[in-house]
């Protein structure tokens, strides 16, 4: 950490621009600056702090409105002249309410898809903590998880007719349909989506050990 405090180039005013992101989903959530002091206790706390330029003052984020942020990782650009901050966020990071800061696209040239998996599970999470009668998703919650276990059965196997009919379309659908139902069994047994992450990658680490031996 102090290794870190020696190579950033902190700028005339003693600041230096700081991007926070949700280390999930990869959501640039805002822009702030730090000086020495503000990235120091983000070190020590593992929570992000700023220095206001207006206020010529530090500030913790979340602190007053509780959306505050976990600091899970920070890294330096290769001119050491601002910081990456990766975040699990306690709420918005807008004061506006917006999860992001970033949320006013002026061009756009293609829909991003980067978020759509954790748009369906927070969906998800909804549907079976306000049921709505005539959802899809709420009746599934209803059925339990003998029901939710038939569907993911009944998916997998169109997966498999969609292959062998080397229909990509169709596949694609089905695929699609298997990944919605594994989320709403993923709800229901408590895994999340990091988890899978979390054992995915260290798979690829272990494979990455053999291959090198």
């Amino acid at each position: 950490m102090t290794k870190l405090l020696e190579d950033v180039s902190f700028d005339a005013q003693g600041l230096v621009p700081a991007i926070v992101q949700d280390e999930q989903t990869g959501n640039v959530l805002m822009l702030a600056y730090m000086n020495k002091e503000a990235l120091e206790k983000t070190m020590e706390t593992k929570e992000t702090w700023f220095f206001s330029r207006s206020r010529q003052a530090l500030w913790n984020k979340g602190a007053t409105s509780g959306n505050r942020q976990a600091v899970k990782r920070l890294s330096i650009d290769c001119d050491a002249d601002a910081i990456l901050v990766q975040v699990e966020p306690m709420g918005p990071a807008c004061h506006t309410g917006e999860v992001s800061c970033f949320s006013q696209t002026v061009f756009e040239e293609e829909t991003s898809n980067r978020q759509v998996v954790h748009d369906v599970v927070a969906e998800i999470q909804h549907r079976r903590n306000n049921p709505v009668e005539g959802s899809y998703t709420s009746y599934l919650f209803r059925e339990g998880i003998d029901k939710v276990l038939k569907k993911v059965g009944e998916e997998s196997s169109e997966v498999i007719i969609g292959a062998k009919n080397e229909d990509k379309q169709e596949l694609t659908s089905e695929l699609a349909d298997l990944t919605y139902h594994t989320l709403v069994l993923m709800e229901l047994a408590g895994v999340r989506v990091k988890d899978v992450k979390k054992e995915l990658l260290k798979r690829r680490s272990k494979s990455e050990v053999v291959q090198d031996e």
